[in-house]
């Protein structure tokens, strides 16, 4: 009986909708399943000589096929972390993004719920800063802005996390000393707009918005803990050739593995007149700017 990948690996996701799984743990389900359909394909094959072999060879066809299953059938989804998570679901990708932003407000008002909320997020992107990439980090509440400019006004102008990345980390004391009494730039900006899922539906307004709230800064990026969809990932690479926003995908078990997979576009000078604004009208960011301040004065974070 031939073995028949489609339909094995439908029934699978199908049977068990929206839970999350790698094409390896379709292929050992299927091996399990169907022992005579894989015996089968693999006594018929002239190249594989083994289970683990046809193993590999079924992860590689799952592969293969993902992009013209995904095209027909639009209740099989992916992400786009790797290794690719395979899931069927019957929610539009709008629902998921309005599922996780519910999940979000529940966090907000107290409720329990484990899928992970934003505000989980922070210390984590904060984490993955500082070890892999020797930033302080800071976040930034909107919610302690005043508002002066009118109701709305600060829609869009708030990063949810900043950084302060010492370009002088690492060198030699003298030359931090001789770079101190120069000229020289010491530090990079950083801005970071954090998103628990980034899918078609809302990639466009989720770029966007790192776009406005980092227009202050050396670099500006865009933190997602999910991505879903190979079409969302081509449309962030054209998104970034206009504007510059990188894209980190963060790892919330495990900081130090996240990644990031589009690095920002640098601007060469900061937007302190926009920097004013922010401080003016949130204690946390004007913080953030003293904390700038303290270390063009003395070269320490």
């Amino acid at each position: 009986m031939a073995l028949e990948l489609r339909k094995r690996v439908f029934e699978l996701l199908s049977s068990k909708r929206d839970s999350r799984f790698k094409a390896r743990d379709i292929a050992l389900w299927i091996c399990k399943t169907y022992p005579q359909e894989a015996e089968t394909k693999l006594e018929s094959s002239t190249f594989l000589k083994s289970k683990p072999e046809l193993i590999n060879q079924l992860v590689a066809e799952i592969g293969a096929n993902r992009p013209s299953w995904q095209e027909k059938y639009q209740k099989l989804r992916t992400t786009e972390e790797r290794p690719r998570l395979y899931y069927w679901t019957n929610k539009t990708e709008q629902d998921e993004v309005v599922e996780a932003e519910a999940q979000e407000q529940k966090a907000s008002t107290g409720q329990i719920s484990d899928k992970p909320h934003e505000h989980e997020l922070y210390p984590s992107l904060i984490e993955f800063l500082s070890a892999e990439r020797n930033i302080h980090g800071f976040r930034i509440d909107e919610r302690r802005s005043s508002n002066a400019s009118g109701v709305g006004s600060n829609r869009w102008l708030y990063p949810d996390v900043v950084g302060i990345e010492n370009l002088a980390a690492g060198l030699n004391p003298e030359v931090v000393e001789a770079i101190k009494e120069s000229s020289e730039r010491k530090v990079r900006l950083w801005s970071l707009e954090v998103k628990i899922l980034i899918n078609r539906s809302n990639v466009r307004e989720t770029y966007y918005q790192a776009v406005s709230n980092s227009s202050w800064a050396n670099l500006g990026y865009l933190v997602a803990a999910q991505i879903d969809g190979a079409d969302t990932m081509n449309e962030l690479r054209i998104l970034y050739g206009m504007h510059g926003i990188g894209l980190i995908k963060l790892n919330r078990e495990n900081p130090t593995e996240s990644e990031i997979l589009i690095p920002a576009r640098e601007r060469m000078e900061v937007e302190w007149a926009m920097c004013s604004r922010l401080a003016n009208e949130n204690p946390d960011f004007r913080g953030f700017v003293k904390k700038v301040r303290q270390f063009f004065q003395t070269g320490d974070l």
